[in-house]
Order: structure tokens, then sequence, then C-alpha cells
């Protein structure tokens, strides 16, 4: 895999995520809780690998859940950005364009 082809997914989650959500404009502390929940569920996938073949209160977890949901935490940190881009001019965020 390649970086091109990696972002292609990335927006393509972004995309599905605007479908879902639309747009989405909140403050860094909720951005911040937002993408600690979709790492929290990357925790948990990894979890799942490493311990759900051997003890049953784990579900099997899977390499290509692991790096969906890696792909989410990219599409979400793009989400935040986007935000952040639009409440603040570039002239704000010390820019020069």
């Amino acid at each position: 895999m390649n970086d091109i082809y990696i972002l292609r997914e990335g927006s393509f989650e972004r995309a599905r995520q605007l479908k879902k959500w639309g747009e989405q404009n909140h403050d860094p502390a909720t951005w911040l809780a937002i993408l600690t929940e979709e790492v929290g569920e990357v925790a948990e996938e990894i979890l799942n690998m490493k311990f759900g073949a051997d003890d049953p209160k784990y579900p099997q977890g899977s390499h290509e859940n692991y790096r969906a949901e890696l792909i989410q935490v990219a599409a979400v940190a793009v989400a935040a950005l986007d935000s952040f881009d639009r409440q603040f001019s570039a002239s704000d965020r010390g820019v020069s364009v």
C-alpha cells in the first residue's frame, strides 16, 4: 500500500461521515473527545485481536477491523482540521496567504 491509496480511503471515510453527520463545527475539547473515542475503538480492536482467540470475554478481533478503525481515526482528525479552518481565518492561524 502507498500513502495515496491510504489517503484515498480516508477521503472515502470522510465522505461517509459527512453524509451521516453533516458538517460538524465543534470546539477543540469536543473534537478531542470524539477523536479519543475513535482511538479507543482502535485499542479495543487490538485487545480483541490479542485476547479474542484465547479468552471468551473478548470477541475475536481482526486485522481488517483494526485497519478500518485507524482509517476512521484519520478521517475524524481531518474533520477536526476542517472545522478548525472554518472557524479561524488563515491570518488568525498565523498563516500568510
